[in-house]
């Protein structure tokens, strides 16, 4: 079973709030979690083999922010037949398109 989960989390109205230091400091606490990880500009990619630990993740990260309100998406895809890996999901939409899945 793999969990794949797209995980957001930003402080928000805290004109006082260095944004991109909270951000950072979401993305460190993951460094604590059973997760595998990777950041993009408007989210970080999450996989576990549970959902547990997808949602400690998201509590962990979402508790090191230090600010007064923080936005915190998450979206789940739960596979519960069989392991399939983040760059195995890449990998399948590659094959149909014959390259690489990003503009060259």
């Amino acid at each position: 079973m793999t969990v794949t989960a797209s995980l957001s989390i930003s402080p928000v109205d805290d004109s006082d709030v260095d944004f991109d230091a909270e951000v950072a400091a979401a993305i460190e606490a993951l460094e604590d979690c059973d997760v595998r990880y990777e950041t993009h500009p408007m989210e970080t990619t999450l996989e576990a083999n549970g959902l547990d630990a997808v949602f400690n993740a998201a509590q962990v990260a979402t508790e090191a922010v230090d600010a007064r309100r923080v936005a915190t998406t998450l979206k789940i895809d739960h596979y519960r037949e069989e392991s399939l890996a983040v760059e195995e999901k890449v990998d399948r939409v590659e094959e149909h398109l014959d390259g690489e899945a990003r503009s060259q």
